[in-house]
C-alpha cells in the first residue's frame, strides 16, 4: 500500500503552537492550505488534492524529535475582545491607551524546544489508485510552498514523497525520534486531524476574519426619547472555528524487564518492605556505569537516572523510572520482589540501548570480601506485567496500592507517641481520623495529577493497612528522614474510565513506592446522569424522557448483526417480548431531587440491583457497565438533543440509594395485578405490593397508602405509598406495572 510521505524541518528548535506536541495533523493541514491558497483563492487542482487528503479514513503516523519544554516568560497584549468595552469609548474617548487597557490580557509564551536537525515525518496510507497517486503528487507539490508550521515564529519548510509501505516503515523505525501511532486505547494523546469538510471551514474562517468587527445600533439611557438615541457601535466578532476530529495518538515508554538472581544466576527475591532500598542500589549502580562510560555526559546521567532535588516537571518528563514489581496476581503469592521494570519516557535523552546495557548484568556488593547480593538478569517472561495493566489492550477503573503512597507532610497524620498510647489524650476520635483520610484522599488526587494522570476519579479510600492479605503496612515502608510513616497511605482510587498501567504515583514514585495494580471485575450496576439545567423537562415529560434514554441504549447495545441484547431491549431474539417472569432487563427512572418540578437526573440501573433475585448472567455485568458508561446524549423528540452529565455511581446516603427503613413514592406506583372481584381496593393494593416487594427479594413492609389517583389507561390504579421496612436496606427501589419506565420509584426518608 502506497503512503503519503511529508518531511517538515524547522528553521530553530522552537515550537510555540502549545499545548499539542507533536505539531497535529491538523495543524499541517492549515500550512498546506496556506502555503497553496492566493489570498482565499485555491485552484482546482488544490482543491481537489485537498478534499481527497481530508476524507482519508486512516489518520496519519507522526514521527517527531524529542522534546522538552524551555522556559517561558510573561507577555501582555491585547486580546482583541473590543466587545467586552462599550463601542462609545472608543469612538468618543481619545484616550485610547486607558481604553485597551481594560482588555489588555496575559500569555505565558513557554516554547518546546528539541533538535531542529531532526525533521517531522507525517505518513498517510491511501489506497492504490491513479487519483489516488495523483491527488498525493499534487499534495507532495502544495508542501513546498509552507513557510511555518505552528505560530508564526514558527518558520519551517516541507517537502512531500510518495513511498511504498516497507520504506515508509523503515523511515520510521531509523528516525531519530519519538513515532507516535494512531490508537484506540486508553491513555493517549489527543491530536487533530482533517476530515470531510476542513477545507470548506478553514475557507469560511478566513471570509470572517476578513469581517471581525460588526456594527449594532444601541440606544443611550440618557437618550430615549430623543431624536439623536440610536448609537452605532462597532464590535468585535470571534470567527467559527474549524472543524476537525479528534484522534488517540499511543505513545509508549520503553519498558525493560530484568529478573532478579543471586551470584550464581539463580532466582532470587527481595523483601516487599525493603523496595526503597533496592531501587536506590539499583539506580546508583546504574548511574555509575553510565558515568564512567561518558564522563563527560555524569550531568546528564545525574539528571535523567538519579534525578535533582530541584528538577522542574520538564526535567521529570525525561527522567527513567525504576520499579521493583512485587510477585502478584493469585492470593497465594508472597509479593516478594523478583523483577525489576526500568521504563524510559519517548523524550528520555539516554539511547534505549545504552540503558539496556546499564542494567544488564548489574551487580551490587554487601560485603568488604566482594560477596554478590543480587543481580540483574534480562528478563524473558513478561507475563507478569499483566497483573500491573501493562501490555493489555484495555484498562481498568480500580487500581490498589502493592506500595504504599508517600504524600506531602500536610497529609500526614498525627503521629503518637509510642510511649503515651495507653492515654487517652493521645488516642484519636472517629472525627480526627474522617478528616486526616480526607485530608489524604485530596492528596491523592494532586498526586495522580502530578503523574500525569487526568482521568476522573469516581472514588479514593485511603487507610494504613494493605488491601491484601500478603501485603505489608504502609508504617513497614518507611525510611525516615524522606519517607516518615506518616505520610505513607495505602489507597484505592476508581476511575470514571478505565486507565492503562502502569501506575505510580506519589513522592516516592521514582523510588518504588506508589506502585499500583488493577482490580479485576469492579463494574457498576448503577449510574446516575446528570441533566443540564437549560435543558430539564418538566416531570410530566418523564415517560418521554425515559423512552428516548431506552432508545439510546439500544443504540448503543446494538451487535455488529443487528441484534439487540435482551438486557437492553427486554425482547427475545425473535422480537416476543421476554416472557421468562424474571426481570432480565435495564430499569431506567427520572428523578427531580430538588422538587422544583424538572427533572434534574436519570438512573441507569441493572436488573440485578433491582431485582435481588435475579443474579447476572455471564458477561451481563461487563457489558452493562460499558453501554451505560458510554451514554452521553439522548435525541429525546420534541424535548430535544440532550447531553448528559459524566456517569456517577450512586453515593452512600443519596435519596434513591439509602440505606434507609422508610421509603416513600418519588414516582406513583401503578398496581401490577388485578383485584379478585368484590374485594376491598386498599387490601388490593396492599397485596399488590408486597408482592412485587417479595419478587425483587425485598422484605415484607408495612405498607401506607397516601394518596390515590386514576391512571391514565383507566385500569390500574396510581397511588402514592410510603413503606417501612423492620431494617434499613438498599435501594433502588422500582416496583409495579411500569417499574422498568421509571414507575413505582421510591425515595428514602428520615
Amino acid at each position: 500500500m502506497p503512503a503519503l510521505l511529508i518531511s517538515v524541518r524547522f528553521h530553530e528548535g522552537r515550537y510555540h503552537g502549545r499545548p499539542d506536541w507533536p505539531p497535529s495533523p491538523a495543524r499541517l493541514f492549515q500550512a498546506l492550505v496556506a502555503g497553496a491558497a492566493r489570498g482565499g483563492d485555491l485552484t482546482t487542482e488544490d482543491l481537489q488534492a485537498f478534499t481527497w487528503l481530508e476524507s482519508l479514513k486512516a489518520s496519519p503516523t507522526i514521527a517527531a524529535p524529542r522534546m522538552r519544554i524551555g522556559q517561558g516568560f510573561t507577555a501582555y497584549v491585547p486580546n482583541n475582545d473590543r466587545d467586552v468595552v462599550e463601542g462609545k469609548e472608543f469612538t468618543r474617548r481619545r484616550n485610547y491607551v486607558a481604553a485597551f487597557g481594560k482588555i489588555r490580557t496575559s500569555k505565558v509564551i513557554r516554547p518546546i524546544l528539541f533538535t531542529a536537525e531532526t525533521p517531522l515525518l507525517y505518513v498517510w496510507p491511501f489506497s492504490d489508485a491513479r487519483v489516488s497517486h495523483e491527488n498525493a503528487q499534487r499534495i507532495c507539490a502544495i508542501a513546498e510552498g509552507v513557510y511555518q508550521l505552528g505560530r508564526g515564529v514558527d518558520m519551517a519548510w516541507a517537502w512531500g514523497e510518495v513511498v511504498d509501505d516497507a520504506e515508509a516503515d523503515e523511515r520510521l523505525a531509523s528516525c531519530a525520534g519519538v513515532v507516535y501511532r494512531p490508537r484506540d486505547r486508553v491513555n493517549g494523546a489527543t491530536l487533530s486531524v482533517p476530515l470531510s469538510g476542513s477545507l470548506q471551514s478553514l475557507r469560511d474562517r478566513y471570509a470572517k476574519i476578513g469581517n471581525r468587527f460588526e456594527a449594532r445600533a444601541e440606544i443611550e439611557p440618557t437618550k430615549r426619547h430623543s431624536a439623536d438615541a440610536v448609537v452605532v457601535g462597532r464590535y468585535f466578532v470571534q470567527p467559527s472555528r474549524p472543524h476537525f476530529r479528534q484522534v488517540a495518538y499511543d505513545v509508549p515508554s520503553t519498558r525493560l524487564l530484568f529478573d532478579l538472581v543471586d551470584g550464581a544466576g539463580q532466582p532470587s527475591s527481595w523483601p516487599l518492605d525493603r523496595v526503597v532500598e533496592l531501587t536506590g542500589w539499583v539506580r546508583d549502580a546504574a548511574a555509575q556505569r553510565l558515568s564512567s562510560e561518558a564522563p563527560k555526559d555524569a550531568a546528564l546521567v545525574r539528571s535523567v537516572v538519579v534525578g535533582r532535588h530541584d528538577a522542574s516537571e520538564a526535567d521529570k518528563a525525561a527522567r527513567i523510572r525504576i520499579a521493583p514489581l512485587p510477585s502478584i496476581g493469585h492470593q497465594h503469592a508472597d509479593r516478594a520482589i523478583r523483577r525489576v521494570l526500568v521504563e524510559a519516557p519517548p523524550n528520555c535523552p539516554i539511547a534505549v540501548r545504552d540503558l539496556q546495557w546499564a542494567f544488564s548484568g548489574l551487580a551490587w556488593f554487601v560485603t568488604d570480601v566482594g560477596e554478590i547480593l543480587g543481580q540483574l538478569a534480562v528478563g524473558a517472561e513478561r507475563g507478569q506485567l499483566a497483573h500491573y495493566g501493562i501490555d493489555l489492550t484495555s484498562g481498568a477503573r480500580a487500581w490498589r496500592t502493592v506500595t504504599p503512597i508517600a504524600l506531602p507532610q500536610t497529609a500526614a497524620r498525627r503521629r503518637i507517641d509510642p510511649r503515651r498510647l495507653d492515654e487517652r489524650a493521645e488516642q484519636k476520635s472517629g472525627g480526627e481520623r474522617a478528616v486526616e483520610e480526607d485530608r489524604a484522599a485530596a492528596a491523592v488526587r494532586h498526586a495522580l495529577r502530578h503523574a500525569g494522570v487526568k482521568e476522573y476519579t469516581e472514588a479514593i479510600r485511603v487507610q494504613r493497612e494493605p488491601f491484601e492479605t500478603k501485603g505489608a503496612r504502609a508504617e513497614a515502608f518507611a525510611k525516615p528522614p524522606r519517607f516518615a510513616k506518616e505520610r505513607l497511605w495505602h489507597a484505592e482510587i476508581v476511575f470514571a474510565d478505565p486507565i492503562a498501567g502502569p501506575l505510580i504515583i506519589g513522592d516516592g514514585r521514582y523510588l518504588g513506592l506508589g506502585l499500583m495494580a488493577p482490580i479485576r471485575d469492579v463494574f457498576r450496576d448503577m449510574m446516575v446522569f446528570s441533566l443540564p439545567e437549560n435543558a430539564r423537562p418538566s416531570l410530566a415529560d418523564r415517560t418521554d424522557l425515559v423512552r428516548a434514554v431506552r432508545r439510546a441504549l439500544m443504540a448503543l447495545a446494538r451487535n455488529g448483526d443487528g441484534s439487540i441484547p435482551a438486557l437492553f431491549s427486554g425482547h427475545e431474539p425473535d422480537g416476543a417480548k421476554a416472557s421468562s417472569g424474571r426481570h432480565r432487563h435495564v430499569f431506567l427512572a427520572a428523578a427531580d431531587c430538588d422538587h422544583d418540578g424538572l427533572i434534574d437526573e436519570v438512573l441507569v440501573a441493572a436488573p440485578w440491583a433491582c431485582d435481588r433475585t435475579a443474579p447476572p448472567g455471564r458477561d451481563e455485568r461487563a457489558q452493562f457497565d460499558r453501554v451505560a458508561a458510554s451514554l452521553a446524549t439522548v435525541r429525546a423528540g420534541r424535548l430535544g438533543v440532550i447531553a448528559l452529565g459524566r456517569p456517577r455511581e450512586p453515593a452512600e446516603g443519596d435519596a434513591l440509594i439509602g440505606p434507609s427503613r422508610n421509603w416513600e413514592s418519588a414516582v406513583p406506583y401503578r398496581l401490577a395485578r388485578h383485584g379478585r372481584r368484590g374485594e376491598e381496593e386498599m387490601a388490593v393494593i396492599r397485596r399488590d405490593v408486597s408482592a412485587e416487594c417479595a419478587r425483587r427479594g425485598l422484605p415484607r413492609p408495612d405498607i401506607e397508602i397516601l394518596e390515590r389517583s386514576a391512571a391514565s389507561d383507566g385500569l390500574h390504579s396510581a397511588v402514592r405509598l410510603r413503606l417501612r421496612f423492620a431494617v434499613a436496606i438498599e435501594g433502588p427501589i422500582l416496583i409495579g406495572r411500569d417499574s422498568h419506565a421509571g414507575g413505582g420509584l421510591f425515595a428514602a426518608t428520615a
